[in-house]
């Protein structure tokens, strides 16, 4: 397998709600960030483009073509789209390099969810025939996963509160982040239920944005002369939409990438786990098998800012750039799509 180099990688802030800014405009400025720092003019420079959004944010078939106007309408350039997170984008460029079709590609994610009802808007990934039709919303299924831990004696309440209360403390540190402060594990318990056992808090925010990172060969790194992070594993897996066939105290597919991609095989100093709820996040741990010396969601995590469609890949970016500037050796990042964590994937990085 050949080395993938990241070389540059932005995200905007996370927007509670961006107002009149379109698609092309959020997108815009994470595009221009990445070229700089790639040393590259625009889009012709690299020799494959992907991207990952989700058209049932926008309410229109195909909505994610208006987002490539951000990348100019002529000439022509080879160009993919993921109706998923961009974490699975990065997988398809990984996957042209991999073959020798391409040696460097631009990614980017965006999503604006603040028109919409984003948790009843993500009922449209459940199984068809059953549940989509019910309309049952994301936070009602991560409920249900939390209450059926609880219930088992593998969390506490104080478990989750402590998931947040570390998640707005790193936040301060990320000029991007939504929610970010110092509060102590008492003073989230203190809060209201919102979906028992879920207190606000425990859930994501809703927030617009975007993100862009370049990737390319080790060598055409070398030929720019920028400094790297190097991808050395990444995989995926999915389990049944079938939400009574699943453990869903457990995330078997994350398991199982994770085993894929050798993340046992070596000291881990950095992870971004892509976990939308706070008990969420201490599944993905145990799965990942991650301990005590790990720094967990040094950037706050998804708890702190949600990019639907852009956090995956936000999360792979964090992690580059950390191992990038010397704060780590070895790092892992996750992604997920789907209800309580039915698709998951896995990225191994080491610093150049």
């Amino acid at each position: 397998m050949r080395d993938v180099a990241i070389v540059a990688y932005a995200q905007s802030d996370c927007q509670g709600n961006a107002g009149a800014q379109n698609e092309v405009e959020l997108i815009m400025p994470v595009l221009q960030e990445v070229y700089k720092q790639a040393g590259i003019t625009n889009v012709q420079d690299v020799d494959f483009t992907c991207s990952g959004s989700c058209d049932y944010q926008q309410g229109a078939a195909f909505a994610f073509v208006s987002g490539v106007d951000a990348l100019g309408a002529v000439p022509p350039i080879k160009e993919s789209h993921v109706e998923m997170d961009a974490a699975w984008a990065l997988y398809e460029a990984w996957l042209k390099i991999q073959t020798g079709q391409a040696e460097s590609a631009l990614l980017y994610g965006f999503g604006k969810s603040s028109p919409g009802e984003l948790p009843i808007v993500l009922s449209q990934q459940l199984d068809p025939y059953y549940l989509a039709p019910l309309w049952v919303d994301s936070i009602a299924f991560a409920a249900m996963q939390a209450r059926m831990m609880l219930e088992k004696g593998l969390i506490t309440e104080a478990d989750m509160a402590e998931v947040v209360a570390r998640s707005r403390r790193n936040a301060l540190a990320n000029p991007h982040a939504q929610l970010k402060g110092e509060f102590s594990v008492e003073q989230l318990l203190a809060e209201p239920m919102y979906e028992s056992p879920l207190r606000k808090h425990d859930c994501c925010p809703v927030s617009d944005g975007a993100c862009a990172m370049v990737i390319c060969t080790v060598e055409k790194a070398k030929e720019w002369g920028k400094p790297y992070a190097v991808i050395k594993g990444i995989d995926h897996r999915i389990e049944t939409h079938h939400i009574g066939s699943r453990d869903l105290t457990r995330s078997v597919s994350t398991e199982l990438a994770a085993e894929a991609v050798g993340v046992g095989n070596g000291p881990v100093d950095i992870a971004e786990l892509y976990a939308p709820f706070s008990h969420q996040e201490i599944i993905l741990k145990k799965a990942l098998g991650l301990n005590n010396d790990t720094v967990v969601n040094a950037s706050g995590g998804v708890l702190a800012g949600n990019l639907m469609m852009a956090s995956g890949l936000s999360r792979i970016g964090e992690v580059a750039m950390r191992l990038i500037k010397g704060e780590g050796k070895r790092g892992v990042a996750h992604a997920t799509s789907g209800p309580a964590l039915q698709q998951n994937l896995v990225t191994v990085l080491e610093a150049q």
